[in-house]
């Protein structure tokens, strides 16, 4: 199996915002379908930020003249995204069947969207990524290599948590605090939630007690 991971910098509805608005994604893409040139995406969105700027967020792609359906939950969106151009419907289509999307797509606060796609043939994926070069600001290939496809992960609707805890957990991501090494420490997140150490660290604590059996059930 051939498996590429792959950072995409492009035009379109959640990529702009999450930029616009500094708020993050993890996407799950679901079968699509086209009729006359126009792609129909349906899509789920996990969002992470400040809430003041997911609620902004979710308002502009509420105004957005490519959104057809939407519903939301707290962080949590369901979309189905039109795209009227002949171009996405060659790279979202027609190479639909011969791409496999091996894990969600993330796209960050800059808008750049991260994504692991895989294929039994090198020239699909060759093929696809030169589809996805035309309608990209840039296409950066970390990596594309011939491996057993050991991980695939799709995503079920994640526990819920309170504000403070996706503040505290999308802070200590965004900041390093999970980097090895690490580029920041509680005090320094501490400081920018405007807390005290104890309170972020049980803020931390509670969230990564919530996610933590789906991810060991994942390995």
């Amino acid at each position: 199996m051939w498996i590429a991971e792959l950072i995409i910098k492009h035009d379109c509805l959640i990529g702009n915002k999450c930029e616009q608005f500094k708020v993050s994604t993890l996407s799950v893409p679901f079968n699509l379908y086209v009729e006359k040139e126009t792609t129909y995406s349906p899509e789920f969105h996990t969002l992470w930020g400040d809430e003041k700027n997911i609620e902004e967020f979710i308002k502009a792609v509420k105004k957005d003249k490519e959104l057809q359906e939407i519903e939301v939950d707290g962080n949590k969106i369901f979309l189905v995204e039109v795209t009227k151009k002949k171009i996405p419907v060659t790279v979202k289509a027609h190479q639909q069947q011969k791409i496999i999307w091996t894990k969600p797509i993330n796209i960050n606060i800059k808008g750049e969207e991260h994504w692991e796609v895989a294929s039994w043939d090198k020239k699909y994926l060759i093929n696809f990524i030169a589809e996805v070069e035309k309608i990209s600001k840039y296409v950066i290939i970390k990596s594309m290599k011939n491996t057993h496809l050991r991980d695939i992960y799709y995503t079920k609707l994640l526990p819920d948590l309170s504000p403070k805890q996706k503040e505290a957990l999308t802070l200590a991501l965004e900041e390093g605090y999970y980097s090895w090494p690490k580029r920041t420490d509680l005090h320094q997140l501490a400081r920018k939630m405007n807390t005290s150490v104890s309170t972020f660290r049980e803020h931390l604590r509670k969230a990564e007690v919530k996610l933590m059996p789906d991810l060991i059930r994942q390995i």
